[in-house]
């Protein structure tokens, strides 16, 4: 006998939650509750994605009271994501409601009564503001919730650095000294919002305005882009490539040189061994002396050609410094130019492996049908090449100058100076950087900016003093706030009334946050084609049928 199983029930939900669900449905994709929740949704993806990456790496060494203290510090009020949330959709709502409420409605004045002094001063405040211009209102108004939002974030305590055990006591004084004073943990934020805020007001400044924050086509952008009638558009373009270049110099040398590394890498660089170069030597199957600086000439001249010969290194007569074969980390010995183009040839490979899915990709899910048209082909294969010759461009390059630095010119032709100046940061470092920052120039113009906008960040963080940076005073900290409070809220006032001054990225992001995913060209697409199985159309009732039947025409 067989009994019957439970019956399914259908899955439902409080009438509350439904009503709530119904109502948020009902608002427009630009209401202050569809922001709010576009904003935490990014913000809390951004920040609690890279958290957990240690825990779904290894969890077994990672233990639960740490997934605990991770949760609480994202998911806590003080966290990236309510603080952003806070920052735009409190800009959003304070906008909102500026414009649905009138000033009569917020403050009454009548002038037959007394007011209180506090009364009347708040009247005067109101009669002021409105008197404002409406991109005014809505820059003070994002002014307020951006302030809101920095002071939330910066009072998150930090929690202390923790040093293995195994540092010498002459270690950890050195490391004590670096980390006494951090930098901010919202500084590489505010400098990316900087940026991107200089850049839309560089914009709107110099670019016609278009009218209204809708992103537009790319005709549309390309007529923007083109300066103005009576312009030098050759200098133009090598006036904004100088300046990307410059900042890319910049950025690079910053990576190479920069100390302020995150607390992994700082603290893999106190436990380096002090015999790293001999015993690299040795691994890449040369003598140990080779490594040893004792043994290596400082500067050219006989007495390096001696040391030489005793060391039995061959193509370093009249320089010193460190053999360029450990240099080259066992790329071809001793040459130079092999190991520039070896390097630069095995880059290629790996840009065209990198860049060939990111062009492939979206057009396989948008239209597969163009992959097989030539001319389709012919210019994804031309930008694949142009983009993956910029990336090995950049690694020979900066192999080559290196090389030509210490080995090949500038070091024979002025022997006197020391090597530690040709392989410090003014040395060889940098002019690697400045050679390698120049192949930005083989990159896409529209790419060229976006690049540009993404180092100078990090430009701007190696030209501010590092003493100044790590030092816990007021006016650092007061500094970073005006900073990040003025760069976001013209970011969002931009959006609002010069949607056109926003580009790549910031453009993208402010698009998703403030007017919801662009569904209109797939609704287009869907309605248009009535034939495709994903599109589920109800019949209309016969009496509409009936009466469009009598009042139109069929159509042939």
């Amino acid at each position: 006998m067989t009994h019957p199983g439970p019956s399914l029930q259908p899955l439902s939900f409080p009438k509350h939650f439904s009503s709530f669900t119904d109502y948020l449905q009902s608002l427009p994709n630009d209401h202050p509750a569809h922001v709010a929740l576009r904003t935490y949704a990014l913000s809390l993806t951004l920040s609690l994605g890279p958290a957990l990456i240690p825990f779904i790496a290894s969890p077994s060494r990672v233990g639960g009271r740490t997934f605990r203290d991770v949760l609480s510090r994202e998911l806590g009020a003080s966290g990236f994501a309510f603080a952003m949330t806070v920052g735009v959709g409190g800009g959003a709502a304070l906008n909102y409601l500026r414009k649905t409420t009138s000033q009569e409605e917020i403050l009454p004045v009548h002038k037959e009564s007394k007011l209180s002094p506090w009364r009347e001063r708040l009247s005067r405040v109101s009669r002021w503001f409105a008197s404002l211009k409406d991109t005014h209102k809505t820059f003070l108004c994002n002014i307020l919730s951006a302030s809101l939002a920095i002071a939330l974030m910066h009072s998150r305590r930090r929690p202390p650095r923790r040093l293995s055990s195994a540092l010498s006591s002459k270690t950890l004084t050195s490391a004590g000294n670096l980390t006494n004073g951090r930098p901010s943990a919202t500084l590489d934020l505010t400098l990316l919002l900087l940026v991107r805020a200089l850049d839309s007001i560089f914009r709107s400044t110099f670019l016609p305005s278009t009218g209204g924050p809708e992103l537009q086509s790319a005709v549309d952008k390309e007529a923007n882009q083109r300066p103005p009638e009576g312009t030098d558009n050759t200098t133009q373009i090598c006036f904004s490539g100088s300046c990307r270049w410059r900042t890319s110099t910049l950025a690079f040398w910053e990576l190479f040189e920069q100390s302020d590394l995150a607390h992994s890498h700082t603290q893999s660089l106190y436990l380096i061994p002090p015999d790293l170069v001999t015993s690299l030597s040795e691994h890449l199957g040369y003598p140990a002396s080779w490594g040893d600086p004792t043994l290596l000439p400082a500067v050219g001249g006989p007495t390096a050609d001696a040391a030489w010969k005793v060391l039995g290194v061959n193509g370093r007569s009249g320089i010193g410094g460190i053999p360029c074969e450990l240099v080259h980390g066992g790329v071809t010995g001793g040459s130079c130019t092999a190991n520039s183009g070896i390097r630069g040839f095995q880059a290629f490979l790996e840009a065209v492996a990198i860049y060939l899915p990111v062009h492939i990709l979206p057009t396989l899910v948008r239209n597969p049908q163009k992959l097989l048209s030539v001319p389709h082909l012919v210019s994804t294969a031309l930008s694949i090449t142009r983009s993956a010759t910029f990336l090995s461009t950049f690694v020979s390059s900066i192999w080559f100058a290196v090389c030509f630095t210490r080995t090949l010119v500038l070091a024979r032709l002025f022997p006197w100076i020391p090597h530690d100046f040709w392989d410090g940061p003014f040395g060889c470092t940098f002019v690697g950087s400045l050679v390698c920052g120049s192949s930005i120039w083989i990159e896409d113009g529209r790419r060229r900016g976006e690049m540009a906008l993404y180092v100078l960040p990090r430009a701007i963080r190696a030209c501010l003093p590092e003493q100044w940076i790590r030092s816990r005073r007021k006016t650092v900290k007061l500094v970073e706030r005006l900073t990040f409070v003025i760069s976001l809220a013209t970011l969002l006032t931009a959006f609002t009334h010069r949607g056109d001054s926003l580009r790549g990225l910031s453009r993208w992001t402010l698009k998703f946050v403030m007017n919801g995913p662009n569904l209109a060209k797939w609704r287009k697409k869907s309605t248009g084609n009535t034939t495709s199985p994903f599109v589920l159309v109800s019949p209309p009732p016969e009496s509409e049928t009936q009466t469009v039947k009598q009042d139109v025409e069929p159509i042939v």
